[in-house]
């Protein structure tokens, strides 16, 4: 049976086909894994590494998983090194990628957990203790592996599902390790994903187009009578800074409307996922203090300024029906 879900976020096109994934993902049966024999040194290895991953590529989502009790800490760090290995296959510079995609896509959603390798081991005990649904992670890796061969995207609504497979899924996974009350947090989590990639995507503009990808919507750059010469030319100018201004206007708003569902949490996950949102949302603050300047530098947020915002980060979980500001 199919689940059906439930919103009171008013319903653009976008979101009502994300939410169609998200229902036939979740109506499947959960993946029942037989996970292969690991002894418990083995599997602290196996979390330590992940947690490594998660602190060299992340240090942002690593100081937010930090405020997590800790087996709800180290399984989303192990889901977030599965996620980080799966996307860094594809910025692979040597020998056949589609084969290296391919091969490590087998072995991920393999029935048992292949032995040998510590991160997919850490991935066979979460998804088993967790009862991540399989389809969640098959979206994921389809997600990624379309960057094996970008194409431009024209509207937001293939921006809205391209951020689905590699962004939401992941908040849709996390769910399942940090509890929920109600069926009615997913589409709120589906947003976030949303929300959390497009501020990706805004802060790496000048590296992506390096790498031959650029996700903004060519019917937004048209809108500000911009071209792709301009973005090779790495102009910023006042068409570009109005672009900006409007992607970064929705994408506060995306963070917002998705603010109430934390509060559908359990209660000991949600100041992680206020933190990581709040500490991604800051990348926006970064990029407009530079003059929306994301070509020759990437926007980050600082460690003195990431510890000046756990107070109010700290405050804001504490009393989610207020609204979500900087």
């Amino acid at each position: 049976m199919r689940t059906r879900f439930v919103t009171a976020i008013p319903s653009h096109t976008w979101e009502l086909r994300l939410l169609s994934w998200a229902s036939e993902a979740k109506g499947l049966e959960p993946s029942d894994p037989q996970t292969a024999v690991s002894t418990s040194s083995d599997l602290r290895l196996a979390y330590s590494k992940c947690a490594t991953i998660t602190a060299a590529c992340s240090p942002s989502f690593y100081l937010a998983t930090a405020l997590l009790p800790s087996a709800k800490r180290q399984a989303i760090r192990a889901l977030y090194a599965v996620c980080r290995v799966s996307d860094n296959l594809i910025d692979c510079q040597h020998g056949d990628v589609s084969a290296a995609v391919k091969d490590w896509s087998q072995r991920v959603l393999a029935p048992v957990s292949p032995p040998g390798d510590p991160i997919l081991s850490a991935w066979g005990d979460i998804r088993r203790r967790y009862g991540i649904p399989q389809q969640y992670m098959e979206q994921l890796l389809n997600g990624v592996a379309q960057d094996l061969c970008p194409k431009r995207l024209t509207t937001f609504d293939e921006l809205a599902a391209y951020a689905y497979g590699v962004a939401s899924t992941v908040g849709l996974m996390s769910m399942h390790i940090l509890g929920y009350t109600s069926e009615q947090a997913v589409p709120y989590a589906i947003k976030l994903g949303v929300a959390l990639q497009l501020t990706n995507i805004l802060r790496d503009v000048g590296e992506d187009w390096q790498a031959g990808r650029l996700y903004l919507p060519s019917c937004e750059l048209a809108q500000y009578d911009l071209t792709l010469s301009d973005l090779a030319a790495a102009r910023v100018d006042e068409r570009w800074r109005a672009l900006m201004r409007f992607q970064i206007a929705r994408n506060r708003r995306l963070y917002a409307e998705a603010w109430p569902g934390i509060g559908l949490l359990h209660p000991d996950g949600r100041l992680a996922v206020v933190a990581a949102a709040d500490l991604y949302r800051a990348i926006l603050d970064d990029i407009e203090a530079h003059d929306y300047n994301v070509f020759t530098r990437r926007a980050h947020v600082g460690a003195a300024r990431k510890l000046s915002r756990l107070p109010s980060i700290w405050q804001r979980s504490r009393n989610l029906c207020g609204p979500m500001i900087s």
